[in-house]
């Protein structure tokens, strides 16, 4: 049931704080208990030393005021604890396990169609960096029911003196109800207005970086940039703002009911005394006990605040994870990977297109690649190459159809065994701005801190050139927001190739279009080299290496080309094959030869 989401997600981080942290979740509870005991102990003694005075009982009235300050000095005492261990405990578990954790199961996810869907990107822009809060919403909660503790308390101390004032129970729930209705417009406004806050981060992000500073000046775009930014900043507070005028409006009203209740119950008891129904002692316990209550309940009603605020992060953090959990039910692979490729890879009849369109990306694609050849694929920007190597990656799932390993359906093959006898440098490369020999070394956790390993990995690059440029070599540290070096668009390039060149026995090893940042020189060695690896991979572990480049003259030398046009498969064969049969790669490769041919 949805209603027992809050408290089972609750428990569940209740439970990670006592494992990680039992004494400061012991002293929390502690603190609590031992702050209602306060509020008892001080209002009965207040009472106990201003009867004891006017009844002349010395002893008995200096007791009570000592029991009375005693109390008081405690429960400020107990206040501050608590204020301390939340803040710990938030920091502790809140800003490292559960952070760690959100951001685990949003890369846990099988594939990349999720990190596509404008649904799954709205909650991660409002959840990515809410760890505090959601942690912060648990202790929140516990405090407000210790809160709510203390007004059913200060009831209980006022109902022994009349029944009537127990009414006030109903007034103290007044405000948390208000404040609860509140806070629901302004979860619904954080996700409904996520889209717009996350265009003007984009915005605001691509109007102060250094890459994209140089075209925005010359192309006079600064100020239109700053004019978008501004408007999807206004839509999106907007929305928010009358969110939380409406919240504003709800507490406001809850408060002024509370206030009524408040002041009738004070008359009461000062009309009782009056009439000899009861003693100044009574009078004074009333002012303490509903002065206490206006405080327990203006805490309660703030820590229901955080809480209900929280649910505009726990409810998209929660939505996240069942997507998570979904990913995580679907039938998965569980056979091991090939220790070494045998017949190779074939696509049977593979469909595929991107959720929300009608456009296949894929049609019918049937091919055998024997093992340990070198395919590459070429077509025109929009063909389908990139799709198909996500295939192969296991990024996204055929719609139709199945990519076969050895025989063996690839959906079948535990995802991670796979991925880990796989290389690819894709042209989307990641710019990891660690030290450059880190930055080498992730293509390899295990082998992350192996020099001997990640020099290798430079030569196959052709990078040994750009680490001897580089102040520390190996050990620079790249990116000049951390006090490192900028790397150049090929320069970053040549590192997601170094980087792809870590693991040493891949079954599928991919190069999508590895050299579009390179000068020609540095294709040709790249390429060079990369078919002598492909060759020395296939003897050891019959690896497929797949070449995705829109450069015709660096694929001649493959064993097999595929063509693809509009997601189709239209030609497959050898170069020389495929000039002789003069269809569509002898066309798309004589275009190219004569738009590269030297002038004169």
């Amino acid at each position: 049931m949805r209603v027992l989401r809050y408290p089972a997600l609750w428990w569940e981080l209740l439970r990670l704080c006592r494992r990680r942290v039992p004494g400061l979740v012991a002293g929390m509870f502690a603190a609590h208990l031992l702050t209602i005991a306060a509020l008892v102990g001080s209002a009965l003694s207040l009472r106990t030393a201003v009867n004891a005075t006017l009844q002349h009982h010395t002893a008995l009235a200096v007791s009570g005021a000592l029991g009375a300050a005693a109390a008081y000095g405690i429960s400020a005492g107990l206040t501050g604890c608590r204020g301390i261990f939340r803040v710990l405990l938030v920091e502790k578990v809140g800003l490292t396990d559960l952070h760690e954790q959100i951001h685990r199961d949003i890369a846990a996810v099988e594939g990349l169609d999720h990190l596509e869907r404008t649904d799954f990107l709205d909650r991660v822009t409002v959840v990515k960096h809410s760890a505090w809060a959601i942690m912060d919403g648990l202790w929140a909660a516990v405090e407000s029911v210790f809160n709510t503790g203390q007004v059913v308390a200060s009831l209980l101390l006022l109902g022994t003196l009349s029944p009537w004032l127990l009414s006030l129970l109903v007034f103290a729930a007044v405000p948390l109800w208000f404040d609860q209705r509140g806070q629901s417009a302004v979860k619904r406004a954080e996700t409904d207005t996520a889209e717009a806050f996350r265009l003007q981060q984009h915005l605001f992000e691509l109007a102060t970086s250094a890459a994209a500073g140089k075209e925005i000046r010359v192309a006079g775009t600064g100020a239109e940039l700053s004019r978008r930014q501004t408007a999807a900043w206004e839509a999106a507070m907007r929305g928010r703002g009358r969110a939380r005028m409406v919240a504003a409006a709800w507490k406001c009203g809850g408060w002024s009911v509370f206030t009524v209740g408040f002041v009738a119950g004070l008359g009461l008891i000062a009309y009782r005394a009056a009439h000899g129904s009861g003693t100044v002692g009574d009078i004074v316990l009333t002012v303490t006990v509903a002065n206490s209550l206006r405080e327990s309940v203006h805490a309660a009603v703030s820590r229901a605040t955080v809480v209900a605020g929280s649910g505009r992060v726990i409810e998209p953090y929660l939505w996240l994870r069942e997507q998570v959990a979904q990913d995580r039910a679907r039938t998965r692979g569980s056979l091991a990977a090939p220790e070494v490729l045998r017949d190779g890879i074939e696509f049977r009849d593979v469909c595929y297109a991107y959720p929300g369109t009608d456009r296949m990306a894929l049609d019918g694609v049937t091919v055998r690649i024997p093992a340990g050849s070198v395919v590459a694929i070429v077509g025109e920007y929009g063909s389908g190459k990139t799709t198909l190597v996500k295939l192969l990656g296991k990024f996204y799932r055929p719609d139709s159809g199945a990519v076969l390993v050895d025989g063996t359906d690839l959906a079948e093959l535990e995802t991670e065994g796979w991925r880990a006898r796989s290389s690819a440098a894709f042209q989307d490369f990641a710019r990891p701005r660690t030290g450059f020999a880190e930055a080498v070394g992730l293509g390899d956790l295990p082998h992350l801190e192996d020099r001997e390993r990640i020099a290798e990995a430079v030569r196959a690059a052709d990078a040994e050139s750009l680490v001897a440029r580089l102040p520390q070599g190996l050990d620079t540290q790249l990116g000049r927001k951390f006090g490192g070096v900028d790397l150049s668009e090929g320069q970053w390039q040549k590192t997601a190739l170094a980087r792809a060149s870590m693991r040493q026995d891949p079954l599928l090893f991919v190069l999508d279009e590895p050299t579009a940042s390179l000068d020609a020189p540095s294709e040709d060695a790249i390429f060079t080299r990369y078919m002598q690896r492909a060759r020395e991979l296939a003897r050891r572990t019959g690896a497929v290496t797949v070449i995705v480049s829109h450069r015709f003259s660096t694929v001649t030398g493959a064993d097999l080309i595929l063509v693809l046009d509009r997601g189709r498969l239209v030609e497959s064969g050898r170069h020389e094959e495929l000039m002789e049969l003069g269809g569509r790669y002898a066309d798309l490769y004589s275009i190219q030869a004569t738009a590269y041919a030297p002038i004169g």
